[in-house]
């Protein structure tokens, strides 16, 4: 894709971001450079040195020229990944190792010799369908699974490791900077594959470009207001996950490192590596990929994910750095933030304002300005007298307020908060061993240290009811600049050699700061609820395994098209690395959009995991009903269409906290084997059921949508019309209406209205819409529990159901042996989508109840199927029989 240039955004709304900082490119890091300008390294494995432990075997390098003695350790795991750790031999000190975000050690597999020779040896394990090849010198590591090779790591010689140097002279504290470099980095070569994704965050598309014409995809956490678009700059948050896919194939690369490192991505072809040499007139070429890593600081510390299958390399990921939260039915609503909601009448003028236009929504947000000035965990006594009396106002009308929690504190001897951080050490240091001082919101600032577990545990206290003054237990939080963002910094965040916990260096862990106030936030949310109730927070700093603490936005993104473009691909790209409770600001945070934009930005989002509309200061007020009764309808409409749609949300999300698939999937996640649609990110689907293509662009009239599956079937949701897979599709589109398709083979759970908020949607009635595929039958599963507690965990108190269609027979049934909640929900009505013929009859049969006939409707335009009016229980068993006439 072409560069696109900075868009013109006016900054004078907020005067704090004049004069913006300009980032780094990787020309601009002393580290990248010594790397990409240094001499080749030869390592050589020792093999006479190889141990096989428990853990799996271990390995001596050493480089002949810098006689740098290395410990290598390569441990397989049960679920099919592959651990490469590499560390000094003896460190002068010991080496960051990132702390708490793998929820686990890994179970390890026996590994035993396969082959040896004076040149490698090859180790094997799982019944010897893996095995992994050490090959002496130069030193490289292959991975076969059946016998073919898969990857490579090492393949090019990038092996880097600098080892600590002893300090010049006496110090207090063995900082960085007295001990010299200690960047690491290593090179993988991925055989076969010509398609790789991840590494968020970066405004760019979904496959990753080959970066030889350019810049690495940098992982640094930083503050970038408005960000370039098709930019690999660092954004808020970082995953070091790669995944790679291919027809037969889909593995993943996770470095696990928190300090600033860049990705160079390289797509070519070469000759096969298996096998006997073919002629040169019928020698094959296949693609491949290498990935080159570096990072600051730090261990190689590296996972390989043999998938097979994308289902399987979710998990694989997921039991590693941990599974999705399942969030309280609530947050998956409709979220309405601005900075700032001007007091408690506004915010009371707000919510009536969604009731007045019988517009769903669930929770309303306050920004900064709602304390006194700029001390988080405090209300301005002018503006927000009465707190607590106005969240329960909200919560007579089952709705939340979310409020901003920052992780700089405000300098001020007489607040008692700064005061208890700094007299319990709860801040971060300088070099010299005072309190870090910097810029931000409040002006003169100290900064938590949320890698300390103290600090955490005392943050986490700072939520209870008791403490927090003015909060009830329907009100949650919201962490912002949490890079973390200092407006006098480098690039706008902390210097490097600021000191944490431990000693450690700011450059060490500086991409983990977010993860550690989101860990703490959650936990104190949870600790205020006596550990029975979900928590909910956003972050806007990320790391691997923030999935497991809550949701993550994309940040300070402007009303413009191109943005509500890249946004698809932004989410994607944190749902394939696990992030999957993910969103973008509606209608873009800074400036104004057109009506139309802002109808298309929510029909988007609507059909997207997190959802709030959230403007700057300066902007517009932008509430669903500013903008005359046609807009309205048609945002009323996208809203009200997302709460009926809940019932198989929140069921995708159960889906995701138990197996690691995300609810929001690229095409080529569900199509593994078409490769017209690896490259597809304009549209995606919803779980395995529902395909969505977002208009983003003005005055469109209509979309092309291509339909994977040659034997699929598709239905346009609006119309029910039946189309078949394998072509791409021109769907007329209007203001009101965005693409959506039900693939044929699924049953898609619906709530038969939308209600005020998540909680009155939790008392209607569903529907049901079964779609068949070519083969007449289809299934799908509804997750129901009480929406709010740990209760599902801790009691087994959630209700699974399958339903399943199949011989004109649709089967309601336990979709768990488990799961004891006592559910009233009942089914109100069933649509059937591909029937061949108008059926004679509709016979229910209900556990412990005679046999009934039931009344339906026939379309025959659709060949669809529609019975009205029934009461059948989901927690019972029961069937609806169909036959056809």
């Amino acid at each position: 894709m072409a560069e696109v240039s900075q868009p013109v955004v006016n900054v004078s709304v907020i005067p704090e971001y004049e004069g913006k900082e300009e980032f780094k490119k990787s020309e601009n890091v002393a580290f990248y450079r010594r790397q990409i300008q240094g001499p080749n390294l030869h390592h050589r494995v020792l093999l006479d040195t190889m141990v096989l432990t428990e853990k799996g075997a271990r390995f001596e390098l050493l480089e002949p020229d810098t006689q740098a003695a290395l410990l290598l350790c390569v441990s397989p795991c049960k679920n099919d990944t592959v651990r490469i750790l590499i560390d000094e031999l003896q460190p002068i000190k010991a080496r960051y190792r990132v702390p708490d975000v793998l929820t686990g050690e890994p179970q390890c597999a026996q590994l035993r010799v396969e082959r040896q020779s004076k040149d490698s040896v090859t180790l094997s394990w799982s019944a010897g369908r893996h095995q992994v090849c050490v090959w002496r010198f130069p030193f490289r590591l292959e991975i076969l699974c059946e016998d073919k090779v898969m990857v490579t790591f090492n393949s090019k010689g990038k092996l880097w490791l600098e080892t600590l140097q002893d300090p010049p002279s006496e110090v207090s504290k063995y900082l960085q900077t007295e001990i010299g470099p200690s960047s690491i980095g290593s090179d993988l070569c991925l055989h076969g594959f010509s398609h790789v994704y991840g590494l968020p965050e970066h405004a760019d598309g979904l496959q990753l470009r080959d970066t030889r014409d350019g810049d690495p995809y940098r992982l640094y956490n930083l503050d970038v207001f408005a960000y370039d678009l098709y930019s690999r700059l660092g954004l808020y948050g970082s995953v070091p996950l790669l995944v790679a896919h291919k027809p037969d194939r889909t593995l993943g690369v996770f470095w696990l490192n928190a300090s600033e490192t860049f990705v160079h991505v390289g797509y070519s072809m070469s000759a096969p590596r298996d096998g006997q040499t073919p002629p040169l007139k019928t020698r094959l070429v296949e693609p491949q990929t290498d990935v080159h890593w570096l990072s600051e600081s730090g261990v190689i510390d590296c996972v390989v994910l043999l998938g097979p299958g994308p289902q399987q390399l979710f998990t694989q990921y997921a039991q590693l750095t941990g599974y999705q939260a399942l969030p309280p039915l609530f947050a998956l609503g409709y979220h309405q933030s601005r900075w700032n909601y001007n007091d408690e009448a506004d915010v009371k003028a707000v919510d009536a304002g969604f009731d007045r236009h019988d517009i769903p929504y669930d929770v309303i947000w306050l920004d900064i300005e709602h304390t006194e000035g700029k001390r988080y965990f405090t209300w301005d006594s002018a503006l927000f007298p009465e707190p607590a009396n106005l969240q329960r106002h909200l919560e007579e009308r089952k709705r939340k307020l979310v409020v901003i929690t920052d992780p700089h504190i405000k300098i001020d001897p007489g607040w008692w908060l700064s005061n208890e951080a700094r007299d319990g050490g709860h801040f971060v240091k300088n070099r010299d061993g005072q309190n870090y001082e910097g810029s931000c919101w409040p002006g003169n600032s100290n900064y938590l240290d949320f890698s300390s577990p103290d600090t955490r545990a005392w943050y986490s206290r700072c939520f209870s009811l008791d403490k927090y003054k003015g909060s009830t237990p329907s009100l949650f939080v919201w962490n912002d600049m949490n890079e973390p963002s200092v407006f006098d910094g480098p690039e706008q965040t902390m210097p490097k050699d600021a000191v944490h916990y431990g000693g450690w260096e700011h450059r060490e862990l500086h991409n983990l700061y977010g993860f550690y106030q989101h860990m703490a936030t959650a936990d104190g949310l949870i600790t205020r609820s006596g550990g029975s109730e979900r928590p909910f927070v956003l972050s806007r700093s990320f790391f691997a395994g923030s999935q497991r603490l809550g949701a993550v936005w994309t940040g300070d993104n402007v009303a413009s098209w191109k943005y509500l473009s890249i946004s698809i691909p932004m989410l994607l790209s944190l749902s394939v690395t696990g992030i999957a409770f993910c969103g973008a600001d509606v209608g873009g945070f800074v400036q104004d959009p057109e009506p139309e934009l802002l109808v298309r930005w929510y029909q988007a989002a609507a059909l997207q995991p997190f959802f709030r509309g959230h403007s700057a200061k300066g902007t517009k007020r932008r509430e669903p009903w500013l903008f005359g009764e046609k807009v309205t309808a048609a945002i009323r409409t996208a809203i009200q269409q997302r709460y009926c749609l809940l019932p198989y949300w929140y069921s995708l999300f159960h889906l995701a906290h138990t197996s690691g698939l995300p609810p929001l999937r690229p095409l080529w996640v569900e199509f593994p084997g078409e490769q017209s649609t690896f490259a597809v990110d304009h549209q995606y689907m919803i779980g395995g059921a529902l395909l969505v293509s977002p208009v983003t662009k003005p005055r469109v009239q209509e979309v092309r949508v291509l339909l994977p599956g040659s034997g699929e079937v598709w239905y346009d949701v609006h119309t029910a019309k039946a189309h078949k897979g394998g072509q791409t599709l021109s769907v007329p589109v209007t203001l009101d209406t965005v693409p959506v398709f039900q693939r044929g083979g699924s049953v898609v759970c619906r709530s038969t209205g939308s209600g005020s908020c998540t909680a009155e949607q939790q008392q209607l009635p569903l529907s049901i819409t079964a779609a068949l595929n070519s083969e007449g039958l289809a299934d799908g599963e509804l997750y129901l529990d009480d929406g709010h507690s740990f209760g599902y965990r801790d009691r087994k108190a959630f209700c699974l159901r399958r339903f399943s269609l199949l011989s004109g027979r649709l089967l309601c049934r336990p979709g768990s042996e488990e799961g004891t909640f006592a559910c009233g929900a009942v089914v109100q009505s069933v649509s059937v989508l591909g029937l061949r013929s108008k059926p004679s009859t509709v016979v229910l049969h209900v556990s412990g109840a005679k046999d009934s006939f039931a009344a339906f409707e026939w379309t025959e335009t659709c060949c669809m199927l529609t019975v009205n009016k029934l009461k059948l229980r989901v927690a019972m068993d029961w069937e609806m029989e169909i036959h056809e006439g």
